[in-house]
């Protein structure tokens, strides 16, 4: 079943002689439980790309469909809504709230939409993500890997129609590199999770079903 569906998407930043044309007349579809990595240099599109998908920004034209719905014609609040539901993101810097332990920061989405938690649930989300014995820990008390674990608990809590993972490794050594991408593996096979990675590393990309390379705003391959 088609979970994502991108029709001519184009974002230009600026007019005129200081314009910018970041992605140009982007369409293609994901199905749902792929895992899909998007590929490129940096300034080639594939965070403006990213962002577009999770409705973080607006594009200048085009569409962007999720679980059937055009998610550029939801308000401001109603897309606040319709992310926190349906889309799951992952950042490079983890975006942990430092007053949070690991448990109230992976259930925070939950606690926004006044949801209740599922305990056992959530007991085997912590399982599956190694944390069981730090829920109570502090982020400053984390190493970084364990951090982007927590962030990755984050946005599969919700059940999210996909996930939205930017640079996840980036700023991991390779040791938790490598067991980071075993968990969105994992996520994406026990969970059924559509994955939709941003990553500058080939053999990190070729763990996924798909690669999607962006050159210039365009998608080559």
């Amino acid at each position: 079943m088609e979970i994502l569906k991108v029709e001519n998407l184009t974002k230009i930043y600026g007019n005129d002689n200081n314009k910018v044309v970041a992605l140009d007349n982007v369409s293609f579809s994901i199905e749902e439980g792929e895992f899909i990595a998007i590929v490129g240099a940096s300034g080639s599109g594939k965070s403006t790309l990213l962002h577009l998908l999770g409705g973080v920004d607006k594009p200048t034209s085009g569409t962007v469909y999720i679980d059937g719905k055009d998610i550029y014609k939801l308000n401001d609040d109603e897309l606040a809504i319709f992310r926190r539901k349906k889309v799951g993101l992952i950042y490079q810097f983890y975006n942990l709230i430092p007053i949070l332990n690991v448990e109230e920061n992976i259930t925070l989405p939950l606690e926004l939409d006044n949801k209740k938690v599922d305990q056992k649930e959530l007991d085997e989300l912590l399982a599956t993500l190694g944390m069981s014995e730090r829920k109570t820990h502090l982020p400053n008390e984390l190493s970084g890997g364990q951090e982007q674990r927590v962030a990755i608990g984050r946005a599969l809590i919700t059940k999210p129609s996909i996930v939205l993972a930017d640079e996840p490794t980036g700023n991991l050594d390779s040791k938790s590199s490598n067991e980071i991408i075993e968990l969105l593996k994992q996520a994406n096979k026990q969970y059924k999770q559509t994955i939709i990675m941003i990553t500058h590393n080939m053999e990190i990309a070729n763990i996924a079903d798909k690669i999607i390379q962006i050159e210039d705003g365009h998608i080559v391959r």
